[in-house]
């Protein structure tokens, strides 16, 4: 009796579940969020056609609400095998099948968003949107490191730049703030790791990098006083 009660419940749970995902999808407020956060995106391209703008919004904004229906359904399945009395392997194996299916469903759907992009975009204007999804986090950081580390080869700038790319199509594709940052710091940590055995003290290069911060903020905080009448 126990257990039909559970199977009912995970049932009840389960259909629950799919019609709520069902309807925040099309839920007018929700939709005009993801498009606000597109908006903000494309607002950053300068296009300067309204048809083409209006049209790019609306396809970020379907990706956003796309991805977030894979996140949700991949969360809930989760949810409900964590509900079931399976033993620690089992409930592994399970939540692993669960996860490798919405990693292919992600991957597909990368692959199509990006294909759509790159019939509006020029290279560097689907890189761009694909910064705008990403807080912009790879232009900020490489920036940082080249500030930070100014002895820097080429090959070193490259195997930078290249990482943080690689984080970034990672990144585009996660669920939340957090996971696109735990992206990014898991490139970086990549990063740290390889400019350590090229020889530099990250600890000395960062604290030697923010004095010269702090030096340029006093000169420019000085310069603009004697400026003053």
């Amino acid at each position: 009796m126990a257990i039909k009660k559970s199977r009912i419940f995970t049932l009840f749970f389960s259909l629950l579940c799919g019609y709520n995902f069902a309807q925040q999808h099309k839920d007018p407020a929700y939709i005009k969020v993801t498009q606000k956060r597109a908006s903000k995106i494309v607002e950053k391209l300068a296009l300067s056609n309204p048809e083409e703008e209006s049209l790019l919004i609306d396809i970020i904004a379907e990706q956003y609400r796309n991805l977030s229906q894979i996140h949700d359904k991949r969360d809930a399945k989760i949810g409900l095998i964590k509900l079931k009395k399976l033993s620690k392997t089992k409930q592994d194996q399970h939540i692993g099948r669960v996860t490798s299916k919405a990693t292919k469903a992600i991957n597909k759907l990368h692959k199509t968003y990006i294909h759509k992009l790159e019939i509006h975009l020029s290279p560097e204007k689907v890189d761009a949107v694909k910064d705008g999804m990403t807080y912009w986090v790879v232009p900020k950081t490489y920036q940082a490191f080249l500030e930070m580390l100014l002895q820097l080869t080429e090959e070193q700038k490259k195997f930078i730049y290249v990482n943080l790319v690689e984080a970034r199509e990672q990144a585009m594709d996660a669920g939340s703030s957090k996971e696109k940052h735990a992206w990014f710091g898991k490139y970086k940590g990549r990063i740290n790791n390889y400019l350590s055995a090229q020889g530099y003290d990250l600890n000395k290069e960062s604290k030697d990098w923010h004095e010269r911060i702090k030096k340029a903020n006093k000169t420019k905080s000085q310069h603009e006083t004697n400026k003053q009448p």
